[in-house]
């Protein structure tokens, strides 16, 4: 029987919250108040949003550890590994993993928002994993707070995701991350952000685990360097680990021998080397250069390896392909087949929410994720790092249960609205198969919650926006399967393509954006088959972007109306992705996103319609 002992000079502890709560924000305020660093480290803000795309979008995509060793007013010293967590849900995989290294979380909550669908899909993981839970009001200094009617909702959403006695007798903080103060109470406002730190102290348990027994460590992300490798970090359930220790792998790839060449601790932002970790530490192992996320780290002569990760399956798929448009290889580094693949092989390692299967066509792979941001945050940084590639229309994962009956991913979609504008949200989400499941009024604000197939919301974000003139804040989370409901309305609107390779003119592009909306500018350069604008009909229409005005010897008293154009629409990756058909592309490269026609000769395109009505006509016979 194994003797568990706690580390009382130790705590584990993850930061959850939805997206655009103030989680990041207030893991400034700790590091700033924590005493552990000179200020020319903790410059700027977002310290932990290291990452480019992280801090354009403003959102947390790869959970980061961090190290604080906090003093108490007694003097007594603490160290904090503190992990702070995704709040998309797209970005699931990363949570699930991360969150089993802590003993307990901090759930952020905006005083004015309350939860949200990410609040729900953190807080249910880290309640399954039985973490102790301290529950925050954030941004308690908004004008339009309602901090107790918060706290009945956060507390009601604990009773829905069946948190046990211990869990639900949480206790609650509030705070300002951006002025960084904590409070005990909603109407008083506190000093510092100590509050904080000693909750963890008094309500996270101690690091434990049996430091005599077996080694027990399982792998749960990785890191790089360009002088060590790759690098593996997990936290250590069981024994001892030493630096030049022989260890025994065991995961996907099966079992095999290993050697720990450097153990690291954390500390601050960075990690330093260890002679020996314990059970409750969390670790860095370098020198293991075929080491995988859920590998179990254990002694070869006595293994006791780990359960292996249970990680959500993907819901959203689609085609990754060679570019092979007239502008292939202009900008990108990166364009063959072989490189995309391989560029996608190496995102397995360390994004175990990704799947990638071959297909039958050598150029093109099949890629499927947990959502469209999920795939679209990878085909971005795949663009920055000078690859090229086009992308097909995403699709929904359908299974079937085990009665045989088709299931679909369905999504929870919270919309918050002016009241103004609630019908023609209600009438978007309606149209594609969404049910209203609860309404309310806040200061003049509908909030909205809807349960909707996951294929629903591909491209409605983009509706909504447009219904709403910007208005409409938009969030949502995968809520689980249920049967198919049938099929969900595409794209109303055809679409301008052009048929010959040039630059767009003024004289064209102004004489055709009252026929749509156009996706170029003056100057810019198409090709034949390429999107050019949408229509403002059903139909699609060939169009000639690059004709020029005719000069001529004619002269006229009155002169030519001046040529004003309306800006072009440049979509994001997303945007773009949302945007396409079946029989479209989206274009990426490392300066453009384009969006073309799978087949980009016309008489090609004419010739597949034909085909198409006639294996409808008579498939219609056949019936």
């Amino acid at each position: 029987m194994t003797a568990m002992t706690q580390r009382t000079a130790l705590r584990n502890i993850a930061i959850i919250a939805h997206v655009d709560h103030g989680k990041t924000t207030l893991v400034d305020a700790l590091l700033r108040q924590s005493g552990n660093f000179r200020d020319t480290q903790l410059t700027g803000d977002l310290i932990m949003d290291s990452n480019p795309l992280e801090r354009e979008r403003g959102i947390t995509i790869l959970a980061k550890n961090i190290a604080i060793t906090y003093r108490a007013q007694d003097g007594v010293e603490t160290k904090i590994n503190l992990i702070d967590t995704p709040g998309h849900a797209d970005f699931g995989g990363e949570v699930e993993r991360v969150l089993s290294m802590a003993d307990g979380c901090f759930l952020l909550v905006d005083s004015a928002e309350g939860p949200m669908p990410q609040t729900r899909f953190v807080l249910s993981k880290a309640l399954s994993l039985g973490l102790k839970p301290i529950v925050v009001i954030n941004k308690i200094d908004r004008v339009d707070r309602r901090p107790d009617e918060v706290l009945n909702e956060v507390f009601d959403l604990f009773v829905e995701l069946e948190a046990d006695d211990d869990q639900l007798d949480f206790p609650v903080l509030y705070a300002s991350g951006r002025d960084g103060w904590a409070s005990h109470a909603a109407d008083v406002k506190g000093a510092d952000i100590r509050p904080i730190f000693e909750a963890i102290i008094a309500k996270v348990p101690p690091a434990a685990g049996d430091a005599s027994g077996p080694l027990r460590l399982r792998i749960q992300t990785l890191a790089y360097s360009e002088y060590v490798g790759r690098i593996g970090i997990g936290r250590v359930w069981g024994g001892r680990i030493a630096t030049n220790q022989q260890i025994k792998l065991i995961g996907r790839s099966g079992e095999r021998p290993g050697k720990v060449q450097q153990v690291q601790l954390f500390e601050g932002f960075g990690r330093v080397d260890a002679v020996e970790a314990q059970a409750g530490d969390i670790v860095a192992l370098v020198g293991l250069p075929n080491v995988e996320i859920g590998d179990s780290i254990v002694d070869p002569k006595n293994p006791s390896p780990m359960p292996t990760l249970d990680i959500e399956p993907p819901t959203l798929t689609m085609t990754f392909r060679v570019n092979d448009s007239p502008f292939v290889g202009r900008d990108g580094d990166h364009v063959t087949s072989r490189k995309i693949r391989d560029r996608l092989m190496r995102e397995l390692e360390s994004n175990v929410a990704l799947k990638v299967e071959e297909t039958t066509d050598t150029d093109s792979m099949r890629v499927s994720g947990r959502g469209l941001m999920h795939l679209g945050i990878l085909i971005e940084t795949m663009r920055r790092e000078g690859y090229e590639l086009s992308v097909g229309k995403p699709e929904v994962v359908l299974r079937k249960n085990e009665n045989g009956v088709l299931m679909e991913p369905v999504e929870r979609l919270v919309v918050d609205v002016p009241e103004a504008n609630m019908g023609a949200v209600m009438e978007l989400v309606g149209l594609r198969r969404g049910t209203l499941e609860k309404m309310d009024q806040r200061s003049g604000v509908s909030h909205l919650q809807f349960s909707i197939p996951a294929r629903g919301l591909i491209g409605l974000r983009t509706r909504l926006m447009t219904a709403t003139a910007g208005e409409a804040v938009v969030h949502h989370t995968f809520d689980g399967y249920q049967p198919a409901k049938g099929e969900a309305p595409g794209r109303t609107a055809g679409v301008m393509i052009a048929n010959m390779s040039g630059r767009a003119t003024t004289y064209k592009i102004n004489e055709l954006q009252v026929r749509g909306t156009m996706f170029v500018g003056n100057t810019d350069e198409v090709y034949e088959g390429m999107i050019v604008g949408e229509h403002c009909r059903e139909n699609d229409i060939v169009v000639n972007v690059t004709e020029a005005k005719q000069l001529t010897n004619f002269r006229t008293t009155s002169k030519d109306a001046a040529e004003v154009l309306r800006p072009a629409w440049k979509p994001t990756v997303e945007q773009a992705l949302e945007y396409i058909e079946a029989d479209e592309y989206v274009e990426v490269t490392p300066t453009a996103i384009r969006i073309r026609k799978t087949m980009l000769k016309e008489a090609e395109r004419k010739r597949a319609d034909r085909t198409k009505v006639k294996a409808a006509k008579i498939e219609a016979m056949a019936v």
